[in-house]
């Protein structure tokens, strides 16, 4: 019943930073259903596993970092524009990867590691 649609991805130097958007959406979809389900991002490089990188709770009361972004990533959501956000800053190479934005009625925090709904995906890449 969510559809996701990514965008923001692209080429940056090392340092640089980016901020990466994901847009719901679907069938009788309101902007208010946004509150219903915890959002989040995932990425996934060639040859690896895909990770989590961030989350938020339904209300945005809570977010959750993985270890290898804390410090540099900043995830947001604005459920009346029914997009959520993730400021990446201090891009390193290891960031490099296909990102993924994710939807559940589920808050997982940290341990988040699947979703009811995925996006289609947005390059980052990040270049020395």
């Amino acid at each position: 019943q969510v559809q996701l649609v990514e965008s923001g991805g692209g080429l940056v130097q090392a340092g640089g930073s980016l901020r990466l958007s994901c847009a719901a959406s679907g069938r009788t979809f309101s902007s208010y259903a946004m509150s219903s389900y915890a959002m989040g991002w995932f990425r996934q490089a060639p040859g690896m596993e895909r990770e989590f990188v961030a989350g938020i709770s339904r209300s945005g009361g809570s977010t959750v970092y993985a270890d290898s972004v804390k410090g540099r990533a900043i995830i947001s959501r604005d459920n009346a524009k029914n997009t959520v956000y993730l400021q990446m800053n201090s891009l390193k190479p290891e960031d490099t990867a296909i990102y993924y934005c994710a939807a559940d009625g589920f808050w997982y925090g940290s341990s988040w590691s699947r979703a009811a709904y995925w996006g289609q995906g947005t390059q980052v890449t990040v270049s020395s």
